[in-house]
């Protein structure tokens, strides 16, 4: 499973990184952007068409004529229509989801923002948000986007990750690291 989801995020970052080049080129990318969001919102609206992605029962002309249909009913044109007539023709449509997640990375990258995922143990106020962001940004020198979860299974404290950078300062971490420093004790 895992070489899949390497095999995926090399097609999809090769493919968004070819997107992107091509969108910046033509001063197009929040365009870009916003139809890359609708054609993901179709696939997340249908089953059928999540099996169309994914399903390589599919011939690679009937998901060619199937997205065709699809780009010209929802009025995706341009460059991302174009993009994804190649990708069905490429039968590359399985990465399609990935491809929109690395074209959003290479857009965030390129305007010097992050996201980071934080999970907290209760919500955060606006004034703590308000912090967090601007002691995350002062470490990463980026504008700095939260994506925060709320898990009451940390007890207290937070996690945040940023791209492969963790910091667990949540009370459910301190706690089991007491108790393993105390079996060692003992």
């Amino acid at each position: 499973m895992a070489d899949n989801s390497h095999q995926i995020s090399g097609v999809a970052e090769r493919y968004a990184s070819s997107l992107y080049e091509l969108a910046a080129e033509a001063k197009s990318v929040d365009a870009v952007a916003k139809d890359l969001n609708q054609f993901q919102a179709m696939i997340d609206s249908s089953a059928d068409l999540q099996r169309l992605v994914t399903s390589p029962v599919f011939s690679a002309e009937d998901q060619s004529r199937s997205i065709v249909a699809l780009i010209d009913k929802a009025g995706i044109s341009g460059l991302v229509g174009n993009f994804l007539k190649v990708v069905a023709r490429n039968r590359r449509l399985f990465a399609v989801p990935a491809i929109i997640k690395s074209f959003h990375e290479a857009v965030a990258r390129e305007r010097g923002e992050v996201t980071a995922d934080v999970r907290t143990a209760h919500p955060l106020s606006a004034a703590q948000e308000k912090e967090l962001k601007a002691a995350l940004s002062g470490v990463t020198g980026k504008t700095v986007t939260l994506n925060v979860t709320v898990d009451a299974s940390l007890l207290g404290g937070l996690i945040v990750k940023i791209g492969s950078r963790q910091v667990d300062t949540s009370l459910r971490t301190k706690l089991s690291t007491l108790k393993h420093a105390l079996k060692e004790v003992g």
